[in-house]
């Protein structure tokens, strides 16, 4: 039988939930359409507030006493650093380069003539045998000298030396690029009497290898000592080297083509030119990221409000003070070698050149892209924020 009361109380709970719902759809469609037409009205001065909320955010990010204390003490160091780096990578001909080296000893060729077996000693005291040019013409080898000879003996290659330099330093042979083929390396006497390293025969680059390898596996402590200081010789020659008039080929690039790594030289794409480049951006990267650091400490939720905010303030301190550092370094640097130029001085015009900040002028183009970047979204989530809170009425 049906129980109509139990039927009636479902039917009366239905119908209260039902209503509720009712109500509550209508509370949501009664909003809706208040904030249509609050957003109706608003779009009305749309143009005016998106300019008041531009204009609070200028003022949000603007640069105050302090910022701009960071922003000239950026600018300096960055400008001395320009100075510094560019003081010691000034070039200097290999004698004086060598001088300045540390670890570097007077040296003079005294060889004992043992095939693939200097002794320690006479590694110590004479000079790399890569360096030899005496007695290459009956050869045909065209060694000749400056660059030339360093791209096509891989002794002077600054990733291949490390292996083909330290083992002919082992052997007193050098090895040119063209065809790996290796020379024996002895004293020979010039015309007037002097004593000089002179290439004096051929040598099998397979027998240096295997020299080599029978030094560091079954020579005991002599055969791995001698190893370890031509390694630290040819350490000490590479550096010695990288800032000389000459400098060092691009690595392995004259391994493949001496004809590509004189081009690349020709044009200032050599070793020290690339390794001064690198510290030049290395040493802005950190400038600006400890500014960056320091900076940031300084800030304060209840005076410098949302934190982006600040970081924009963070950004624009580091892109103006890349930007400063990098215009005034080009103006000087152009300034000087014009005058150098009318003034006939070579030299002026090469050290101004040297001062050229290459390395920090690739950071400041990447500052400037990245940061412009980051301030447009910041500002972009800022705008957004406050036009939302202003159509809810929050």
């Amino acid at each position: 039988m049906v129980n109509y009361n139990r039927l009636k109380k479902e039917n009366k709970k239905i119908n209260e939930v039902s209503l509720a719902e009712l109500y509550g759809w209508q509370y949501d469609l009664n909003r809706i359409a208040v904030d249509a037409d609050r957003t109706a009205e608003l779009a009305k001065y749309s143009d005016t507030l998106i300019e008041h909320i531009d204009l609070q955010f200028e003022k949000a990010t603007k640069l105050n006493k302090t910022d701009v204390k960071f922003l000239l003490f950026a600018t300096a160091l960055q400008c001395i650093r320009q100075f510094i780096i560019g003081t010691i990578t000034q070039r200097t001909d290999d004698k004086t380069a060598a001088n300045k080296t540390k670890g570097h000893t007077k040296e003079h060729s005294d060889r004992q003539h043992r095939l693939y077996r200097p002794s320690l000693d006479e590694i110590i005291t004479n000079p790399v045998p890569f360096d030899a040019i005496y007695g290459s013409k009956d050869y045909e080898l065209g060694i000749g000298g400056g660059f030339t000879h360093r791209a096509k003996t891989i002794g002077h290659d600054p990733l291949l030396g490390w292996l083909f330099g330290t083992m002919n330093i082992a052997t007193s042979t050098v090895t040119v690029s063209e065809g790996l083929s290796s020379y024996h390396v002895l004293t020979g006497v010039t015309a007037n009497g002097a004593t000089r390293d002179k290439i004096s025969m051929h040598a099998d680059t397979f027998k240096v290898l295997d020299s080599c390898k029978n030094k560091l596996i079954n020579e005991g402590m002599d055969g791995k000592e001698i190893m370890g200081v031509s390694l630290m010789k040819e350490a000490i020659h590479l550096k010695s080297d990288i800032y000389s008039t000459a400098s060092l080929p691009i690595p392995v690039i004259s391994s493949i083509s001496v004809k590509a790594a004189r081009t690349l030289a020709d044009y200032g794409l050599d070793m020290g030119n690339l390794l001064k480049t690198s510290e030049q951006a290395g040493f802005a990267v950190l400038i600006n990221s400890i500014i960056g650091m320091i900076h940031g400490l300084y800030y304060d939720e209840s005076t410098d409000g949302n934190r982006n905010l600040y970081a924009v303030k963070t950004r624009k301190i580091l892109s103006y003070s890349n930007l400063i550092a990098s215009a005034s370094n080009v103006i000087a640097v152009a300034v000087s070698a014009v005058i150098g130029s009318i003034s006939g001085n070579a030299i002026l015009v090469k050290k101004s050149l040297n001062y050229l900040d290459l390395g920090g002028f690739m950071v400041t183009i990447y500052r400037l892209i990245s940061d412009r970047n980051f301030i447009y979204e910041v500002k972009k989530e800022f705008l957004e924020q406050q036009w939302f809170d202003i159509v809810l009425d929050d």
